[in-house]
């Protein structure tokens, strides 16, 4: 699978990321049925695996970390990204009155220490700012960021769910570039491709990620944008050889901003089916086909 390299730095990211956020959801979290999913993404050429503090109610990276605990050899064979800022109601911090956003230095750096011991490793490739923080002091979050890279904890940093404004507030009290911006989008979320963030994201250097490419299964319902959408995939299903899925993640990668979708199946087969999304073709009328069906209307 082809890798891209990540916005002004020297990471090198898989076209397709597979995204963690329900490995504690699944039926089976045993360290072997983990393994067996790492295995079918590196097998195809999907090193890159993305996690947050906070995903599980905090036990996805722990999760996670048993396999290389055990096999520490995988670390060299794939890049792992991980965010931090939201602090969430939860059992494991009984004191806490409010979920709520935290960029402080200390927030950060704890998080970041956390993150490592749980998916035992010496550093991560990037860390985002899960949410911007209306509360944030732009000089001490930068700061925060520069000395995690000067350290060597962490190779790049950039932000999630950030508005123009935002990144630039915190780019603006950094040395060290914003790398990305992971956003939603998908065929039903399309706001990024008209709201001026996409096109800033290329003018700033960032490269933009997908998270939530299938609408949250939104993709596999009976939505109108849904039922609109379908005569189309089942066309293309029949000339392609591929399936929903497929189609709505090469919709994306067929975007020239070189957008990174953020997949998060559990389901092994789908997992093991991903890299076939590269084989399929969207062409400028196609990607335009798909987008009118899924608004319902044409383009103005």
């Amino acid at each position: 699978m082809e890798k891209l390299r990540v916005g002004q730095s020297d990471l090198q990211f898989s076209r397709l990321v597979y995204g963690v956020w329900r490995l504690s959801d699944a039926a089976d979290t045993s360290h072997t049925h983990i393994r067996e999913k790492v295995d079918a993404c590196l097998d195809q050429g999907i090193t890159t695996f993305d996690h947050a503090d906070i995903y599980g109610d905090y036990e996805c990276e722990r999760l996670f970390g048993q396999i290389l605990e055990k096999d520490s050899s995988l670390r060299s064979r794939m890049e792992l990204i991980s965010k931090c800022d939201i602090a969430l109601l939860s059992d494991k911090f009984p004191s806490r009155r409010v979920k709520y956003y935290d960029t402080s230095a200390h927030y950060i750096e704890k998080s970041v220490e956390q993150s490592l011991k749980n998916l035992h490793t010496d550093y991560l490739d990037l860390l985002l700012i899960h949410r911007p923080d209306p509360f944030m002091n732009a000089t001490e979050t930068g700061h925060a960021l520069d000395a995690l890279i000067d350290s060597g904890k962490v190779r790049a940093v950039g932000v999630s769910n950030f508005s123009v404004w935002d990144w630039r507030l915190l780019q603006a009290n950094m040395r060290h570039s914003l790398v990305a911006n992971q956003v939603e989008m998908s065929l039903l979320h399309r706001d990024e491709f008209t709201n001026g963030n996409l096109s800033a994201m290329q003018i700033d250097g960032m490269t933009p990620m997908a998270w939530s490419p299938l609408a949250g299964g939104g993709l596999f319902s009976s939505s109108p944008g849904t039922q609109r959408l379908a005569p189309i995939f089942e066309r293309m299903a029949d000339m392609q050889d591929c399936t929903v899925d497929q189609i709505a993640l090469a919709w994306l990668l067929a975007h020239p901003a070189c957008i990174i979708p953020v997949v998060g199946t559990n389901n092994l087969d789908r997992i093991k089916a991903l890299s076939h999304v590269s084989n399929i073709d969207i062409d400028r009328e196609t990607w335009f086909e798909l987008w009118t069906a899924a608004a319902g209307q044409e383009v103005p």
